[in-house]
């Protein structure tokens, strides 16, 4: 169970109600509630997804919306709400009673942030699809990954976390802003394919300078360059090489047991078969923590590549108390950091229904209504 009263963060006092999902519509109530936002996460009857990290400093009640009682119950908890969050298809909330105009209708000034794949109109929009399909769609997936190989996806980072949540957060802030000014809600269309075509932008503008191309293993960071990309090491592990700079590649040249000459020019494209060939063979002497002491403190740009837990518990992360250990989970610290904001050592996951009794209250419910909704099954006291 989550106390309310007791978050802290620059959004504290803003509301925001979650009708439960997965991926970037959770991951984005998680960065609100992580920045003080009250989060309810309006949870549905029977299995689904148990609660993990994206539910953490959130409050949970289940609530059948097939029951009118339990819809008229989510909008008089919209009415005192500043925000929603769905991500379910278009249409699906207008059938269920509570779409835009019915949440518009018990409250002007509500944000509704619809976070879909492929948005609320075009002729995709009731397909099915994953961020695999969604960042196939925009140029992204086609350029990750060896040259003659399939592309290679980029887990769910680029596409669900990068083009859909982080389009919905900055959408629904923007949006708070403008209600500041205007008294007016609105409606945050966030699809990740919207999203992830922003994401291209710094890739259209590098094409329109004619340093670009469409085939993989043909540009500045997609693995061509021999100075951006990661090699492996004598233990089976592999060291990140990043050096696109003249003075970070000289740093790390100063560092290897190469022949300077024989390498040559950074920027030859003639040699960069033979480069390759070079660094491979140079860091397949040493293993992963050998050549991380040898480049560590430097501008070389050459950094270990770590798995997640080993991601957690190295020292340049676990002094900045990156990611926090609280009790089975690894939790990722709360970020940015704010001047204002004290670093987290605790996340309280929400327990599906936990919290229906406080807030049901916080809507003006009574305990006699409370018990009334229990018993027609609108509400499921866990």
């Amino acid at each position: 169970m989550t106390d309310s009263s007791a978050k802290t963060g620059p959004l504290g006092g803003i509301m925001v109600i979650e009708l439960a999902g997965i991926g970037p519509g959770p991951y984005t109530g998680q960065l609100l509630a992580d920045m003080g936002a009250d989060v309810v996460v309006i949870d549905r009857p029977g299995g689904g997804m148990p609660k993990a990290v994206d539910g953490r400093g959130k409050r949970s009640i289940v609530l059948d919306l097939k029951k009118p009682e339990a819809v008229e119950t989510l909008l008089k908890l919209v009415a005192k709400a500043d925000v929603l969050i769905e991500g379910l298809r278009p249409g699906v909330t207008e059938r269920m009673g509570v779409g835009p105009d019915a949440c518009h209708a018990v409250n002007p000034g509500l944000i509704y942030g619809r976070m879909t794949g492929w948005g609320q109109s075009g002729p995709w929009s009731h397909m099915a699809g994953h961020d695999i399909n969604y960042i196939s769609m925009t140029g992204v997936l086609n350029a990750i990954g060896k040259d003659g190989q399939p592309p290679v996806p980029p887990l769910n980072m680029v596409g669900d976390f990068g083009g859909g949540s982080m389009f919905l957060l900055s959408g629904i802030l923007a949006a708070l802003i403008e209600r500041e000014r205007t008294g007016k809600g609105n409606v945050v269309d966030a699809a990740i394919i919207d999203g992830t075509h922003s994401l291209m932008s710094f890739v259209h503008g590098m094409a329109g300078l004619g340093q670009w191309q469409t085939k993989r293993e043909a540009n500045l960071l997609d693995g061509a360059a021999p100075f951006y990309r990661c090699y492996m090491t004598a233990d089976g592990k592999f060291m990140a090489v990043g050096c696109i700079e003249s003075q970070f590649f000289a740093a790390m040249m100063e560092r290897l047991p190469i022949d300077q000459e024989a390498f040559g020019h950074q920027h030859d494209m003639a040699a960069r078969a033979k480069q390759h060939e070079m660094l491979e063979d140079v860091f397949a002497t040493k293993t992963r923590d050998e050549w991380e002491a040898i480049f560590a403190g430097t501008d070389a740009c050459v950094t270990p590549v770590l798995d997640y837990v080993e991601a957690a518990a190295h020292p340049a992360n676990a002094e900045r108390q990156a990611v926090v250990q609280d009790g089975r989970w690894l939790h990722p610290q709360i970020a940015p950091r704010l001047a204002t904001q004290p670093l987290a050592s605790h996340f309280e996951i929400a327990t599906k229904g936990g919290d229906y009794a406080a807030i049901l209250a916080g809507a003006g419910l009574g305990e006699s209504d409370i018990s009334q909704l229990i018993a027609a099954g609108a509400v499921i006291a866990n």
